[in-house]
């Protein structure tokens, strides 16, 4: 697990993704260590101590978003395999699985759901089981993620209660933890997911994306990005989403196979006519986000590290 946040000289949170890469003013969360910046092109975007990494950023796991950037359901390498077959040999043509291709991995996973009214039972994958292959609507997904994210919220500050009550020694680990989670739920839920389709002098292009700002600001962006790579450039809006940047990597992740990247940009598509109709139908189905009270309060959250939760 990697360090995604650190924490600037007036106690907010900044991620990774904001900030360029190199050496910063930002402290580490835990134990307000010097940050460095890694941004490179293999491994993921992080910070690392500038001097000798802390004990609990070494030697514990982070609290991360369920579904949101990991999409294997912490399934075994075998397992993950197994499944993948059978989405290609029975999930995708809809055919019921006999018992004996499946693994107990899978089932105690909840990736394969049996269907009791078959006789001998089989079994077909469940909402759940979809998401690896990227076999799952995107409105789907929303209803599968959605419960799981305020689910690991509440056993976070249920664990930081109970630290507290008990004046436990892990205490400030698990304060921690609390708001790192708070912040990536924040930063999702301030994101507008967007659809481009874009004209170039070569051919159609489509681009998914997700902004904090104005859609339009974005566009303009984008737009200049693409002139280094195309003589001509027009870029239509198909869509925006609110509050949806929770989908972006599992759009990525489900139209993998028609990711085109251009140079370092990856956000990239080619769809053909009948392809793009799927997914604009896919991305269209998705109702507009409501808020519930808990979400409310972390996206209008404007306060200091050293006051949450005190």
């Amino acid at each position: 697990m990697w360090l995604k946040y650190g924490v600037n000289e007036d106690g907010i949170l900044v991620c990774i993704e904001d900030i360029t890469r190199g050496k910063t003013s930002l402290k580490c969360p835990y134990c307000y260590g010097e940050l460095t910046a890694k941004k490179g092109q293999v491994k993921e975007h992080h910070f690392a101590h500038n001097d000798q990494t802390c004990r609990p950023v070494a030697s514990r796991e982070f609290p991360t978003l369920p579904l949101y950037d990991n999409f294997n359901i912490q399934l075994s390498g075998k397992d993950l395999a197994q499944l993948k077959l059978l989405h290609k040999e029975y999930g995708a043509k809809n055919y019921h699985i006999s018992s004996y291709l499946v693994t107990p991995g899978l089932i105690k996973a909840g990736m394969l759901i049996k269907n009791i009214y078959l006789t001998p039972p089989e079994y077909e994958f469940s909402d759940l089981g979809k998401i690896p292959v990227g076999a799952l609507e995107l409105t789907r997904f929303n209803d599968v993620q959605s419960p799981l994210l305020l689910k690991k919220l509440l056993k976070l500050e249920l664990a930081f209660k109970h630290a507290e009550y008990k004046n436990a020694p892990d205490l400030a680990y698990r304060l921690t933890d609390l708001k790192l989670y708070r912040a990536q739920l924040q930063r999702i839920l301030s994101c507008t997911l967007y659809f481009l389709e874009i004209q170039t002098n070569i051919g159609t292009l489509y681009k998914i994306g997700v902004t904090q700002r104005l859609v339009i600001k974005r566009v303009a962006e984008v737009e200049t990005d693409l002139l280094a790579h195309y003589q001509t450039v027009a870029i239509k809006v198909l869509g925006s989403w609110q509050h949806r940047g929770n989908i972006e990597l599992y759009f990525k992740h489900r139209y993998r196979d028609f990711n085109y990247p251009i140079g370092s940009l990856t956000e990239y598509y080619k769809f053909n006519t009948e392809d793009v109709k799927i997914v604009l139908c896919d991305l269209q189905q998705m109702k507009p986000k409501v808020l519930c009270p808990v979400e409310i309060d972390i996206l209008e959250e404007n306060t200091s590290w050293e006051q949450v939760a005190v």
